[in-house]
């Protein structure tokens, strides 16, 4: 179960008529992956595009379509199912289902339900390119947000239509993020966070390089689950294995020295740095214009030092709030206390590179002045999370 959430949720799933609707098969498996328990109530409509069997076997829970359903022994499944719900989620929100939100009608099961209901409302519309455009449905859209109502998308491409405009739903992946966030404390609201991600790559010549083996995994995990927070984030990344998170603002930076310098063009008025890129100490002190012929039993390169970017950060004469990662193979919390000194920084997180390179796992300890803390072994993402929350702990001790 994903550390971001407290507790496993209880979703009420809502499925409209749109051909969008077969998407929400994946998006209740995805929900279910992550430990939700979802309980999906049709409209009508929907039963065309994708049948109740087919959700009822993907949730593990009945499928509810009818005001009257007798399932309900009191015969109110407008209250019983919404009273269950910490959120409903509507995916696909269709046009006409939204202008019932957004007038307050109640002539179906999971229209009462929305209009009864004490928790949380997000729906994801989808619909024709043109029928999202109308003045109709953007004022009823300004409406729902205006009642509170989270609006998730619509996103723009290619339509089932054949026309290519906004309207589509947002994928299921991009849904389960929204929702992620969405019930994420935003303990760092406010806060902006800059972070580097990845491996630099120092060139040889035009194909070659000289770099290492960072996937990214982990700075990537701390930028997402930062923006979960409420930061406004600021990704600067390397080489990588794995997509990069949505974030504020993202810059790609292939060698030391151009993150070195992206790093220094963003780094004004940030709260917080954080150092996770793996990142060239050296580099070739010349580069080939040309590839680099074999032609003898041995090669000799001539590497220079680069740039420290997290010791110059942390020198500034008012730095923001500096993380290091110490990445080492023996005696990782010696070399790391010793890194976290060195370069004069509040706080550092030491694991082991072998076993944290390239995994979707990690475990660390986190070194500040106050004390040193070990994480257990978790998914990269839960582990962000708890250092996220470890550094709100000292940027608001109160």
């Amino acid at each position: 179960m994903n550390a971001i959430y407290a507790k496993p949720l209880n979703i009420l799933l809502g499925v409209t008529g749109g051909i969008a609707a077969y998407k929400t098969a994946e998006l209740v498996r995805l929900l279910i992956k992550q430990g939700h328990r979802v309980q999906v109530v049709m409209t009508e409509a929907a039963t065309h595009f994708i049948t109740p069997t087919t959700l009822q076997a993907l949730s593990g829970q009945p499928v509810f379509i009818d005001s009257w359903d007798q399932r309900i022994a009191n015969g109110m499944p407008h209250i019983e199912l919404s009273r269950q719900a910490d959120a409903i989620l509507v995916a696909p929100a269709s046009a006409d289902f939204m202008a019932k939100l957004a007038h307050g009608f109640a002539n179906d099961l999971l229209s009462t339900l929305c209009l009864a209901r004490e928790c949380p409302l997000l729906v994801a519309p989808a619909m024709n390119r043109q029928m999202w455009e109308n003045a109709a449905t953007q004022r009823n859209v300004q409406q729902l947000r205006q009642d509170g109502v989270t609006v998730l998308g619509p996103d723009s491409g290619e339509q089932a239509c054949g026309e290519v405009g906004q309207g589509r739903m947002l994928e299921p992946d991009h849904l389960l993020e929204a929702l992620t966030r969405f019930f994420t404390p935003k303990l760092l609201a406010g806060k902006n966070i800059l972070i580097t991600a990845g491996a630099t790559m120092e060139m040889l010549d035009p194909v070659r390089g000289i770099t290492n083996l960072s996937s990214g995994k982990m700075g990537f995990a701390l930028a997402q689950a930062a923006t979960r927070m409420g930061a406004t984030v600021t990704l600067v990344y390397g080489h990588h294995q794995v997509t990069p998170p949505e974030v504020s603002q993202a810059c790609f930076a292939g060698s030391a020295g151009e993150m070195y310098q992206t790093v220094m063009q963003h780094i004004a008025n940030q709260d917080v740095f954080i150092a996770v890129a793996a990142v060239a100490d050296y580099r070739p002190q010349q580069i080939s214009e040309q590839k680099l012929k074999k032609s003898e039993s041995t090669l000799t390169l001539a590497l220079i030092k680069n740039k420290d970017i997290l010791a110059d950060i942390a020198s500034l004469p008012n730095p923001p709030y500096c993380v290091g990662f110490a990445a080492e193979s023996e005696q990782i919390l010696e070399h790391a206390r010793q890194k976290r000194l060195a370069k004069r920084i509040p706080m550092i997180v030491a694991n082991h590179a072998n076993s944290a390179m390239g995994s979707d796992h990690n475990t660390v300890t986190i070194i500040d002045d106050q004390a040193e803390t070990p994480l257990q072994a978790d998914e990269k993402i839960n582990i962000a999370f708890e250092i996220l929350c470890h550094l709100h702990a000292r940027l608001d001790p109160h």
